[in-house]
């Protein structure tokens, strides 16, 4: 059940209480300790309060180091907490003689204490850092914001990867289905957490408050989202949800058209139309899954009449999959994305008036698009629609694909206008899940699958379309 009401006031003051508690334990704890440990230049400061903190002292100690710690951290410049990360990668790294050391004592006799004292020595003194460093009073939110650092460095530091495996494996325990509580976002909700659901909105952009209210309080709008005790007003991940008398084909139909409140008859199928990760430090660790299969139960139980749950969902790199399989001249359908990518910068798409033209584009993208969603893989043999891997993971059904969805800058942009349906059928979720998990298996519907039959027909649609010279690519400024 979603928390609501007194449920969520109870726990929100029952957080507060514990800070609170841990908030005077590290006061004292603070008087007990070295005044060297509390000096005013954070960049000379914080790793010697990272040694003292896995050092062994007592817990109110501890918590005072804790708390110190991410005081530093925070007034530390971009290049100072690049040094920081360096220590933590090369100076906390389990000791590699104890390790050896015990590994021979394992092989040459085999107990369980043994194999205890090698899985101590295996562990890394990050994790038992970070976990001391989560004692401190309000830390959990700050060390999620101390990994959001980390990511935005790996890319050219690598050797910090270490670091935060560490991370994202605590993280991942932290952040566990168990400690999750589902709130229901509506007109009423407190608006701090309102003003971060406009922020954080990732697929389709909430224009301001009169949009926000649009898609909150009507009676055929939901919008739901997932919460953490230590993070009491920052949602992890949200869904909006349009409970509708049909499957969607186009986002206008979601965002724009009369709702279905206006019409006398029951709505029958639910639909998910935007998922919003909100918490950077915690990419990586999925909360989406959970948050849509609570959902559905959430939303049979409310609304008898709902008999179909669908998305309506986003396809954000097809257009880059585009461009790549055009400058590969041995790729099965490269001679397909060249011709489809000459068509769209001629007709000038999709403003262009020749139907003919408009026609072949169609018939080619979808063709492609098929393709793309059925047949084409990344490095792990899974699709490489990263939406598509969500979706399909979770055990549902690539429905529909749509052509000319969502027109949207950011959508053409991206994904030339496509957006895709999966269904989620209560009774075949766990089947589906277990063939694509075990066999890779993209479980799609007889509509999307005869949709690859056209990629013949689009090559030779696609040709007549051709002429000898083709103009120069439209300028930026005409693009959509």
């Amino acid at each position: 059940m979603s928390a609501s009401g007194p449920q969520a006031k109870d726990q929100a003051l029952n957080v507060s209480f514990l800070q609170e508690l841990l908030s005077s334990v590290a006061e004292q704890g603070r008087s007990l300790l070295p005044k060297s440990l509390f000096g005013i230049d954070a960049g000379e400061n914080v790793e010697e309060l990272s040694r003292a903190l896995v050092s062994g002292r007592g817990e109110a100690s501890g918590v005072a180091i804790a708390r110190e710690l991410l005081d530093q951290y925070a007034r530390l410049d971009g290049a100072a907490r690049l040094t920081f990360f360096r220590f933590l990668a090369t100076q906390m790294q389990p000791d590699p003689v104890r390790v050896a050391e015990a590994a021979r004592t394992h092989l040459d006799d085999p107990t369980p204490d043994s194999l205890a004292k090698l899985q101590k020595a295996l562990e890394s003194p990050r994790t038992e850092f970070f976990r001391r460093l989560n004692l401190a009073p309000g830390a959990t939110p700050e060390i999620v914001g101390m990994r959001r650092d980390l990511l935005g460095l790996l890319p050219a530091e690598t050797d910090l990867a270490a670091v935060d495996a560490d991370l994202r494996r605590l993280l991942y325990v932290w952040f566990n289905r168990g400690f999750l509580v589902l709130r229901r976002i509506d007109w009423n909700t407190p608006a701090a957490i309102l003003d971060k659901i406009i922020r954080y909105e990732a697929v389709h952009e909430i224009q301001g408050w009169d949009d926000l209210r649009r898609r909150l309080d009507p009676a055929d709008r939901r919008c739901f989202a997932f919460f953490h005790p230590s993070l009491v007003d920052e949602p992890l991940v949200f869904v909006e949800v349009a409970l509708l008398r049909e499957m969607p084909d186009a986002i206008g139909q979601v965002l724009e058209e009369p709702h279905a409140e206006a019409i006398d008859k029951p709505p029958t199928t639910a639909v998910f139309y935007s998922i919003s990760n909100c918490q950077e430090g915690l990419k990586g660790i999925s909360f989406g899954n959970f948050l849509l299969k609570q959902v559905v139960e959430e939303l049979a139980r409310e609304v008898p009449s709902l008999k179909n749950f669908v998305t309506l969902s986003p396809v954000p790199q097809f257009a880059a999959w585009l461009d790549k399989v055009a400058q590969k001249d041995n790729h099965p359908v490269a001679e397909e994305a060249r011709a489809l990518i000459k068509l769209i910068r001629r007709a000038g798409w999709p403003n262009g008036e020749d139907d003919s033209e408009f026609a072949a584009i169609e018939t080619a993208m979808m063709a492609l698009a098929a393709h793309y969603f059925l047949l084409a893989k990344g490095f792990d043999g899974r699709p490489v629609d990263p939406v598509s891997r969500f979706h399909l993971g979770n055990g549902a059904r690539l429905e529909r694909i749509n052509f000319l969805a969502d027109t949207s800058q950011k959508s053409m942009r991206e994904a030339h206008g496509l957006m895709v349906n999966y269904r989620y059928e209560p009774k075949e979720i766990e089947r589906n899940h277990e063939a694509y998990a075990n066999e890779g298996i993209v479980v799609a519907s007889r509509t999307v699958r005869g949709l690859l039959k056209l990629k013949g027909k689009a090559r030779a649609t696609a040709a007549d379309q051709e002429t000898p010279a083709l103009p120069p690519p439209l300028p930026e400024s005409a693009k959509t």
